[in-house]
């Protein structure tokens, strides 16, 4: 069984960063930028793009909408550093009960 800060750390986290990465991709942003700006591996970056890790969640609306608007805030250079805004993503997900409910966490 999954814990919910397992869940976090293997399902949450890299689908929110894979949603960043390929929105930020499809804009015209190199993959290297994007590895830096998430804090994260360029081969990472480019799993997340190739749909190979990070997709094994299916946003709702809200969650959709919240990375989006995190997404144009990094692609305007509105904020450098996404923990912020990925950290109140994960916590919404968190308390969405058909994300992280605790039958999904088995």
């Amino acid at each position: 069984m999954k814990s919910p800060c397992e869940q976090v750390v293997w399902d949450i986290l890299p689908s929110i960063r894979a949603a960043i990465a390929e929105a930020l991709v499809k804009r015209g942003m190199a993959q290297k930028d994007v590895s830096e700006l998430l804090g994260i591996s360029p081969p990472a970056v480019s799993q997340y793009v190739s749909k190979k890790r990070g997709y094994n969640i299916e946003f709702g609306k809200e969650i959709k909408e919240s990375i989006s608007r995190l997404t144009d805030d990094l692609w305007e250079k509105k904020i450098d550093n996404p923990a912020k805004g990925i950290c109140e993503i994960c916590r919404m997900m968190r308390d969405d009960e058909d994300t992280c409910s605790p039958a999904r966490c088995e």
